[in-house]
């Protein structure tokens, strides 16, 4: 039986997490902040679990740790359009927040087991873009923006962190994550949200940049293979099986929302995001290689998307 902290367990990707670590009868204390993305309705669920706790706290509140094998961190700012705006929060989140945590572990103090490992959640945007060929874990981080460099310097915090104090670690770099429960201000749940409202759908530099498309239950798989193998002290990409462009993304939204619509009534193509990406693309044969494979097909889990998001407005 394991222990575990999920910090953001309210967000996108923490309540996958947790679910699938719940559903294994492990011990889970869940922390959140609840902001804006978060999901309040995921934690009932949660609490008709009896090895479910909640801790409605900011990670840089923090004080102790209590007896955990792991403490997973997916708990971020992650909007790159918001921290373009104003990135104070995502320096207090996404770096300071990691830091408390890094202390919290080194302070750790058990009489039983040396301290918890500690599986940070980061992003492929670190690397930066490439036109052709792919990242892979020993690339030099480059970020763009001031999201993705946040989340680089807290990756540099944790390596710096293992060398100096011992700190067990593992670095995770998904790609774009999506699925139903992700905020409106991602591109699959807004695109839906502004063909329901009959605005039209902003797409920045014409719709050319290239995602890698990566569901949240194969991203919650990959951490669980990765814990089943008893890993420590590496970085692992996590990569989709779906690349494409946003316009080519955008417009099979519009086709399952709306079929046989004019595209050109529902998009403005006049937008320009500074530090655009033209294309993210990791290798991430290194955790394939652990037995992990994406399972989901971007085609079918996209019509259950659109469907819910076509049936629960979200502000």
């Amino acid at each position: 039986m394991k222990l575990v902290y999920i910090t953001g367990c309210l967000g996108f990707m923490g309540s996958h997490l947790t679910r699938k670590v719940l559903q294994r009868g492990w011990y889970v204390r869940g922390i959140d902040s609840m902001t804006y993305a978060s999901q309040p309705k995921v934690l009932e669920e949660f609490k008709s679990y009896d090895n479910f706790s909640f801790n409605h706290t900011d990670i840089n509140d923090l004080e102790f740790l209590y007896d955990c094998d792991y403490v997973i961190n997916t708990a971020a700012e992650t909007h790159v359009g918001n921290s373009i705006v104003k990135n104070d929060q995502f320096v207090k989140s996404n770096v300071n927040g990691v830091h408390k945590i890094l202390n919290l572990l080194r302070e750790y103090r058990t009489e039983t087991q040396g301290a918890p490992l500690f599986i940070h959640f980061s992003t492929d945007e670190v690397y930066g873009d490439i036109k052709v060929g792919s990242f892979k874990e020993t690339q030099i981080l480059c970020p763009s923006n001031p999201y993705s460099a946040t989340k680089a310097a807290a990756d540099m915090f944790i390596c710096a962190w293992h060398r100096t104090y011992g700190t067990r670690y593992v670095i995770v770099r998904p790609t774009n994550n999506y699925g139903v429960g992700q905020y409106v201000e991602k591109l699959i749940p807004k695109t839906v949200k502004y063909l329901k409202l009959g605005r039209k759908i902003p797409l920045h530099n014409q719709g050319t940049p290239v995602r890698t498309w990566l569901h949240a239950k194969d991203t919650a798989d990959a951490i669980l293979t990765i814990i089943d193998n008893n890993i420590e002290n590496q970085t692992y990409n996590i990569s989709g099986n779906y690349e494409d462009t946003n316009l080519n993304v955008v417009q099979k939204i519009i086709d399952l929302a709306i079929p046989n619509t004019d595209y050109d009534k529902h998009l403005d193509l006049g937008m320009s995001r500074a530090g655009q990406d033209v294309r993210y693309s990791i290798n991430d044969s290194k955790l394939k290689n652990l037995g992990w494979n994406p399972k989901c097909d971007f085609d079918s889990e996209l019509k259950d998307i659109v469907k819910y998001y076509c049936t629960h407005f979200i502000w």
